[in-house]
């Protein structure tokens, strides 16, 4: 039993020579990068598509079948063209009805107005009759009001955005039929992360591109962050603007990157560097960390604000593997 307990601590102590071998007499193979003077960018990334600046929901006002569409997506249209013809017969009927009570009620006025000029007839038979006739006449026009609601008709110039409705539907009042918009006047509406929204503000930059334009980088700014959230989406709406009134097609999806932070002289070092506050710099072949104090952080680079020079040539990606003293070797 002796010779076996000493055999396995030989084999014990064999196997922690080598591991103390493969983790600290191997030298680690790393690469360095020099910190250098350059602009940095803090982003905020969100996803964004094109829409009208003031998009207009097309309702009618009578709940009645739809009897003809007359525009299209994509159409243009003028304020006061009609857009959509509903089933009319009813008030149509209701206005003959109208204009003949009309009728007889002003052939029964001008009677009464001639008796009352001879004395024939009192004063109040004479005001009765004026009033009928009046309130005839205010029927009549209510009636042909109706009958011209029948029509709906498009409030502005721009064009139909989406149709929402076929010959035949039942139109009511609380139903949207058509979208309406001005493509020469557009917005872009951001959906930001509520984290990132208290870094938000009106009037960042915002830089923009799309698939649609492989290369092609469009500029703008901020408008406008929404107050109220969508707590399902856990996200917020910004509106940006485009810098050149650029007219994009409505509905384009875009790519956003909203400038939040920027230093134009920054000293710059690879954002895989910094690992917990602290870069790794090598000397006499040997690995040593250095506290470093962080700024603006892109993509690609962070801003050091102190605690690293410039031209120092630091770790370009330590990895999590480094420790202090460790044998490293710098590969060309």
């Amino acid at each position: 039993m002796k010779r076996i307990a000493l055999w396995l601590l030989l084999l014990a102590l064999l196997a922690a020579a080598a591991a103390y071998w493969l983790l600290s007499g191997r030298a680690r193979d790393v690469t360095l990068v020099s910190a250098r003077i350059g602009e940095a960018v803090e982003l905020v990334y969100a996803t964004g598509f094109v829409e009208a600046e003031h998009p207009v929901s097309v309702a009618a006002r009578m709940t009645a079948p739809v009897r003809q569409v007359l525009a299209g997506e994509g159409d243009r249209i003028i304020t006061g063209q009609p857009l959509i013809l509903l089933d009319d017969e009813e008030q149509r009927h209701a206005l003959q009805q109208a204009r003949a009570q009309r009728r007889v009620a002003g052939q029964d006025e001008r009677r009464i107005l001639a008796l009352y000029t001879r004395g024939w007839v009192t004063r109040a038979a004479r005001d009765a009759a004026v009033a009928q006739a009046d309130s005839a006449r205010a029927a009549e026009a209510s009636a042909a009001a109706r009958l011209d609601q029948m029509v709906v008709r498009s409030g502005m110039n721009g064009i139909v955005l989406r149709r929402d409705v076929e010959p035949g539907d039942l139109a009511v009042p609380s139903r949207t039929l058509m979208t309406l918009g001005d493509p020469a006047r557009i917005r872009i509406t951001a959906t930001v992360d509520e984290r990132d929204v208290p870094r938000i503000h009106p009037g960042q930059p915002a830089l923009m591109s799309s698939d649609a334009w492989p290369g092609r980088v469009l500029h703008g700014h901020v408008r406008e962050v929404t107050p109220g959230g969508d707590p399902e989406q856990r996200a917020f709406r910004a509106r940006i603007v485009t810098e050149d009134g650029s007219v994009l097609p409505l509905g384009l999806t875009l790519e956003v990157n909203i400038v939040t932070r920027r230093a134009i002289r920054a000293l710059l070092v690879p954002t895989t560097a910094v690992e917990s506050g602290h870069v790794w710099t090598v000397r006499d072949g040997r690995a040593h960390q250095h506290p470093v104090r962080t700024g603006t952080a892109g993509s690609r680079d962070i801003q050091i604000l102190s605690g690293l020079s410039r031209d120092e040539r630091v770790v370009k990606a330590p990895e999590g593997k480094l420790t202090e003293g460790m044998r490293v070797r710098v590969l060309r």
